[in-house]
């Protein structure tokens, strides 16, 4: 009985000692199990007194379901402070803002162009789109420029398989789609995709243009500049000295080409603008009366002024990027900032 008791309180400070499910599984096989110490004492009973097994067998019953007992109760207790140190770590603070989903930001092109119709839709212009699959009549000679005309080298043009369709290398014939359709007045931009062969670091194959036209009872040249330097003052949000090239395109007559201070340097000179002080942003002129007359306008009646730049060289100045392709590499570090 002595050594019973013994075995009772060992196994009892083992059990109270154990500090995971593993080691209490351990001390329940090491003393309860089919070859554990308990069990080896009820097995020893046959060589005992007849006498005294009754006794000696109640004694070992009741100290093994002592044990039985306290490895439950450590059980318990281990399984108890595991599930308050899971509820620790997982509790949540339900006054806490949720997790939302991060948003990302509009591309500094589109930036670009919504800022440019958001000032045109002001002056009163309406917004106009046609299709990027064009015919060559609608690219080319419905703006005066006939097969045999050399201004086609000007434009490098992604022709589709047959010949018969083309990627439009302008928004132009979106204008000649305009007046074929309506009648004077008429005051649109035409915004959208242009594609031409071309790739370099102010160059990509597909960029943006915006093209205006204005038609309309005694519109003058007068009326082009004082548009062209308003649109610029307002878009760049400063007074920037401007100035018109002569120039040449089939469907303005007379043609020029537009130039602004430099948005760096105000003027001084610098890489940016080769050192001369000056940028070019776009071309214009007077409609020429030959594209009035093929959109079904009587030129004698009505004159217009049209007008076109690229939105992406007018992001590179506005955004004060040097390289063009940066736009497009869908590098996160570089898009992030027009958040």
């Amino acid at each position: 009985m002595q050594a019973l008791d013994e075995l009772i309180e060992r196994a009892a400070n083992a059990i109270d000692a154990a500090d995971n499910e593993r080691d209490l599984e351990q001390l329940r096989v090491t003393y309860l199990g089919k070859k554990g110490e308990v069990t080896a004492l009820l097995k020893g009973l046959g060589r005992l007194p007849a006498e005294e097994r009754p006794a000696a067998g109640q004694a070992i019953n009741v100290a093994k379901a002592r044990l039985e007992e306290r490895l439950e109760t450590r059980r318990s207790a281990l399984n108890s402070a595991q599930l308050g140190a899971r509820i620790a770590e997982e509790t949540i603070d339900v006054t806490l803002p949720g997790r939302r989903r991060g948003q990302g930001g509009v591309h500094p092109h589109t930036q670009t162009m919504q800022r440019i119709e958001t000032i045109f839709r002001n002056a009163g212009y309406g917004v106009a789109t046609g299709p990027e699959v064009e015919t060559e009549y609608y690219n080319f000679e419905a703006l005066n420029i006939p097969a045999h005309h050399p201004a086609r080298a000007m434009h490098d043009t992604f022709y589709l398989e047959g010949g018969a369709y083309l990627l439009r290398t302008h928004t132009s014939p979106v204008q000649a789609r305009v007046m074929e359709q309506s009648q004077p007045p008429i005051r649109i931009i035409c915004p959208g995709k242009v594609f031409r062969v071309d790739s370099d670091m102010t160059h990509s194959p597909m960029f943006h243009q915006v093209e205006g036209l204005v038609v309309d009872r005694d519109i003058s040249f007068a009326d082009l500049k004082g548009t062209v330097i308003e649109f610029l003052r307002v878009f760049f949000e400063a007074d920037l000295k401007v100035r018109f090239r002569p120039s040449f395109f089939p469907f303005t007559e007379p043609s020029a080409e537009v130039d602004v201070e430099c948005v760096h340097c105000r003027g001084a000179g610098c890489r940016v603008c080769s050192q001369s002080g000056w940028l070019e942003v776009m071309g214009c002129g007077m409609v020429h009366p030959r594209v009035l007359e093929m959109s079904g306008i009587d030129a004698e009646t009505y004159t217009g002024f049209a007008f076109g730049f690229g939105v992406d060289r007018l992001s590179m100045l506005y955004y004060s990027v040097d390289d063009l392709r940066l736009f497009y590499d869908n590098d996160l570090r570089f898009l992030a900032q027009f958040r």
